[in-house]
């Protein structure tokens, strides 16, 4: 009987290796299932299925993991490398399965009481022969019941390229018999574990049955929300009911989804062809963390930064690989155009206007049909930025769907609602050149087919996309800790005043979340180096030996533990940039070596790329100006300096740092920055070490243009202690303009009013004046005083003199 079965699956290994490609879930288990390869493994499968096996065998010795095949010898007691959990409909059938597995797994264990040293690895292992979760008005199961021989030889040749391997979290043996023992009970109760653990997986690699959209509609236009918005349309417009109705459907038609599986698997392939031609690699980081939520039953709410039009390819397209379902997509209401927009539709994307002010019945329909996604268990992803960054920072969050998700917990949601933040970043945007020419005040041009083919055009190397989940927010633990009072009940105004809040801290988060899991790359580790030099251009040495710095730096100071490190050496990053297309980098010779210098045209699309990762240095980047334009000052002083300031920066860029743990990160800073010999500490008085003096200016450079603008914004309110709050913000602007003309300032975001109006509204925040404007002038001249000691004499007798004349101008 044994050979025949090995002769079967020798005769199914040729077919299969050309109609199957390989796909495990997750991509490298070994690293991040954190399996140890020097103890024995048993895979443990669902069902008894000859044809899984060999396609199980084959992704498992691509990925380097122990021939299932071959044998567990133990201490001379040789045992199967993997076990069925149940029979399948199979021609070989291992009758009795689950007692055949029972007996090996008390085998197992029995030699756990013999081997102390022993943990043998249980690692549940399925086949996913595609994923349609089938459709709500259709009878039958989906594409992961149980086959036959036929029907699993045509899911070969239709669904080969979407089989997905997806493997588990291992069970340790040996914990099992430390906390349960090791009697027949233990190895009975493995079985049963394993069994749900398969339920749990097929659910979240499928997701939810796709809707009857027109069953959803009706359901929808009778709910008591949406008949009373109707009823109250029909009489503030002097309608009919009728015509009220009619513009309801006709509202719901123009918001949902209507998603196709057979749409997604199309996508899939373009998709794929789309990113080889674009990108050489999509590094994808902390995808477990997901595939978690999923198997333990939550509904996920994906929260990406938003950086170009196709972030919500990418994530889709990401999470389809890493075995979960694709989520519903907010789309801005400019997509739905054609012939895209039946296409963004059918792959997820519901559309959302730009505004539901004064549209009552709108804003009514688009929440119920946001809390029905909810309700039946579909995954969601939204921008909460509202558009994207042109500036390639975080903007602030727009809280009106963050708002919607928190009534969806209130209100009839059942299973927990997790907020997943994602960080997605690329070494280059498709749309920068657009973004570029609107920052110089060109009109945003509207999307549609012309510029989606000019896009897609323009093709070329682009360097690598990155995709990085940050960590997830669980909606009701984290209300439990920071509002404990939603459980109870509210009137409407109490609860208002908590739920405001509420949103608004949950957004914050989020945002902190995106930045604390951001991807560095060659190269925004390029620019930010290239941009500190005021000519915009280095040696080749100096660029190394700062690239150097800044990479040591995140290894021995990470901002978090979620962050993307480069890997590769400063010579190869470097070489790396300088074979991108289009960006502006150049390598020149002269008698004296080589330079690196970046194109004057593109200093504003390089600061783009700085602005992904500039809150990762900001603090270094504080302390080193701070000893830099101070020369010699205690270490106590560069503390209080740091915590005046720090406020400002943790506001503007979603820092994670709380107040308390501040000075511990900037003693971590300073013990750094003395390592790479950049400053030096004698007696807890901190200088500059002059031969190094070069690489602290860099370091220096990062915060400058910060500095700048919290000096101009202090300086006019120092001047005019009774100017309004509008007006501080435009004068402000106004004087910012100025000094990047008469100092060559490139950065965008320099005088965008938003960073001002941000900056005025922290400085009430931190009680430097209150709702009366009155201000608290000794701490305003406290900020002053050290915010001119790091600012260059020209730009601040620029700012002063602007500042006079702008009161002369208001008088």
């Amino acid at each position: 009987m044994a050979s025949i079965l090995n002769l079967y699956r020798k005769l199914l290994e040729l077919p299969l290796s050309v109609l199957v490609k390989n796909n495990p879930i997750p991509h490298n288990p070994i690293e991040e299932l954190c399996l140890n390869v020097q103890q024995p493994m048993v895979y443990v499968l669902p069902y008894t299925s000859q044809t899984d096996l060999v396609i199980f065998r084959k992704n498992c010795l691509n990925v380097g993991l122990p021939d299932p095949f071959e044998k567990n010898d133990i201490g001379g007691i040789s045992l199967p490398r993997f076990v069925f959990l149940d029979e399948g409909q199979r021609i070989f059938k291992s009758k009795g399965a689950k007692k055949e597995t029972i007996a090996i797994f008390n085998k197992y264990l029995e030699l756990h009481r013999t081997f102390a040293d022993l943990d043998v690895q249980l690692i549940p292992v399925s086949v996913l022969w595609g994923r349609s979760p089938g459709h709500e008005n259709k009878t039958g199961l989906p594409n992961l019941r149980l086959l036959n021989g036929i029907q699993k030889f045509a899911a070969a040749i239709w669904f080969g390229r979407d089989t997905f391997v997806r493997f588990s979290q291992a069970v340790s043996l040996r914990y099992m018999v430390n906390e349960h023992g090791s009697d027949e009970k233990i190895a009975a109760k493995l079985a049963r574990v394993a069994k749900i653990h398969f339920s749990k997986q097929r659910i979240s690699a499928t997701g939810p049955r796709l809707p009857n959209r027109q069953a959803m509609f009706n359901k929808l236009l009778q709910s008591p929300a949406i008949l009373k918005a109707i009823e109250d349309e029909a009489k503030s417009k002097k309608i009919s009911i009728e015509k009220a109705q009619k513009e309801a459907y006709k509202i719901l038609d123009e918001i949902a989804a209507n998603v196709s599986y057979e749409g997604l698997r199309v996508a899939d392939r373009f998709l794929r062809w789309l990113w080889n031609k674009l990108y050489q690699g999509i590094d994808v980081q902390h995808a477990d963390r997901v595939r978690k939520l999923a198997l333990d039953g939550h509904e996920i709410v994906y929260v990406p930064c938003h950086r170009s039009h196709i972030d919500y390819l990418l994530l889709s397209y990401v999470l389809y690989h890493q075995g979960l379902v694709t989520p519903h997509i907010a789309a801005g209401i400019n997509l739905n155009f054609w012939p895209v927009g039946a296409m963004f539709r059918r792959g997820g994307a519901f559309f959302i206007r730009r505004t539901f002010k004064g549209n009552r019945l709108y804003s009514t329909i688009f929440r119920e049909y946001l809390a029905e996604l909810f309700h039946r268990g579909y995954s969601v992803e939204y921008f909460i930025e509202g558009g994207r960054s042109r500036t390639g920072r975080l903007l602030a969050p727009k809280t009106g769907m963050m708002s919607m998700t928190l009534q969806a917990l209130l209100q009839r949601q059942t299973r927990p609602i997790s907020v997943v933040p994602v960080y997605v970043g690329y070494e280059h945007v498709l749309e920068v050149d657009t973004y570029a020419k609107e920052l110089r005040g060109a009109a945003k041009e509207k999307e549609n087919a012309g510029l989606v083919i000019r896009v897609i055009k323009k093709l070329r190397n682009l360097g690598k996309g990155y995709v990085n989940f940050g960590e997830p927010i669980v909606l009701s633990s984290y209300l439990n800790q920071h509002f404990p009072e939603w459980k109870e009940p509210h009137s409407e105004e109490e609860r208002s005043s908590w739920f405001n809040k509420a949103v608004d801290s949950v957004s914050n988060q989020v945002m902190v979340n995106i930045n604390n899991a951001a991807a560095v790359n060659a190269m925004n580790l390029t620019g930010l180096a290239l941009l500190s030099s005021r000519q915009r251009a280095l040696t080749r040495e100096q660029l190394l030996e700062q690239l150097a710095s800044y990479q040591q730096f995140l290894q021995n100071v990470p901002y978090s533990s979620d962050i993307i490190v480069p890997t590769e050496t400063p010579e190869e990053m470097l070489d790396h940039v300088l074979n991108l297309d289009r960006v502006g980098v150049v390598q020149e010779k002269d008698n004296f070596g080589e330079i690196i210098r970046l194109e004057r045209n593109y200093a504003v699309l390089m600061t783009y790329y700085r602005n992904n990762i500039q809150h990762l240095f900001v603090l270094p980047s504080l302390v080193a100006s701070i000893v830099l334009h101070y020369e010699s000052i205690q270490k106590s002083l560069v503390f209080d300096a740091v915590n005046k300031i720090y406020p400002f920066l943790q506001s503007e860029l979603f820092l994670h740092f709380s107040q308390g743990e501040v000075n511990e990160q900037v003693e971590n800073i300073i013990a750094e920055l003395q390592r790479q010999n950049i400053i030096q500490c004698n007696e807890n008085i901190l200088s500059i070490n002059k031969p190094h003096v070069r690489a602290l200016q860099l370091w220096s450079a990062g915060i400058r243009e910060i500095l700048q603008r919290y000096y101009i914004t202090v300086s006019i309110l120092q001047n005019d202690p009774s100017i309004s709050r509008g007006v501080l913000e435009k004068e402000s602007q106004s004087v910012a303009q100025r000094l990047s003309v008469l100092h060559g300032i490139n950065a965008p975001e320099f005088f965008d009013k938003a960073v001002f109006s941000a900056f005025v509204a922290s400085l009430k925040e931190q009680g430097y004046f209150d709702d009366e404007n009155h201000i608290d002038m000794q701490r305003l001249n406290a900020l002053s005083e050290i915010l001119s000691h790091m600012i260059s004499t020209e730009v601040g007798l620029t700012i002063r003199s602007a500042v006079e004349k702008t009161e002369d101008f208001v008088e």
